[in-house]
């Protein structure tokens, strides 16, 4: 029996190492899922996951319910070919059928209308004009049915405006999250993940994020603008017995001026 290699740069696939780290997909759905229930009273049934990359959470879509439909797009055509060949195609024949992935530009591409557009992970952030995001967002409420639901993240607190690096420990590798320049004028954002592996090896840049990071009252008012009647702030709680956050995500109008947080917004057709 051979004996399994350790995980190095040499050998690591940086969208595995990604996913491993980021992407939580049950619990994205879930939320989705209670989300559009809160709001609507019914089953959210098709979902649109606009900047997808890979497309797990689309795939976790179509796997959660035998209902379930989703549309998943993305501009990168290598990312679009990874997400057919490891999301996709792990599905059964029936649940590839309800999962269609496109390459395309998540602000101009139109398909039927769903219950919710999903943009997570701050890749709407790489519209730094607000013409260009206010375009975007009217792109996507077009997209939506009545009553239906954008959904997007964001982050924030003051230490988002410093240069920083965090590291997060995994099983096989480190996590490193690389805030490498901010410009407090713009909002103008770089960011890098790299990976360090136990053999002191790394994988430098394995990916790169040129951003604006769009305060919570900008994102808010520029979904208004774009004809939402609707929208909601969630943020994480917290368990003050065990100084940690919590799992749950709470509907808010006031927060503490945390160093660092992650919100979720609701924005209702």
């Amino acid at each position: 029996m051979k004996k399994k290699k350790k995980l190095s740069a040499s050998n690591a696939d940086i969208n595995r190492l990604y996913e491993e780290s980021v992407q939580c997909t049950e619990f994205e759905v879930d939320f989705i899922n209670k989300l559009f229930k809160r709001y609507n009273n019914t089953k959210c049934k098709s979902l649109r996951e606009d900047f997808c990359a890979s497309a797990l959470i689309s795939a976790e879509w179509v796997l959660d319910n035998k209902e379930n439909t989703a549309v998943a797009v993305d501009l990168d055509k290598n990312m679009v070919r990874e997400a057919k060949k490891n999301s996709q195609m792990k599905l059964s024949e029936d649940q590839q059928d309800r999962l269609k992935i496109y390459y395309g530009d998540s602000s101009k591409f139109s398909k039927d209308k769903v219950d919710c557009v999903l943009a997570t992970n701050f890749s709407y952030f790489v519209f730094k004009e607000r013409k260009k995001l206010i375009n975007y967002f009217k792109h996507a409420y077009k997209q939506l049915k009545n009553k239906g639901i954008l959904m997007l993240d964001a982050f924030g607190g003051y230490e988002a405006h410093q240069l920083l690096e965090e590291r997060t420990k995994h099983k096989n590798f480190t996590y490193v999250w690389d805030q490498s320049s901010f410009n407090p004028i713009t909002h103008d954002i770089k960011c890098h993940i790299h990976f360090e592996f136990p053999d002191k090896t790394k994988i430098n840049k394995a990916f790169t994020y040129n951003w604006r990071l769009w305060t919570l009252p900008e994102i808010q008012e520029c979904l208004k603008e774009a004809g939402f009647k609707k929208v909601d702030i969630y943020m994480q709680g917290w368990n003050d017995k065990k100084n940690e956050e919590t799992e749950r995500f709470y509907k808010v109008t006031k927060s503490d001026a945390d160093p660092a947080w992650v919100a979720y917004l609701a924005a209702c057709k």
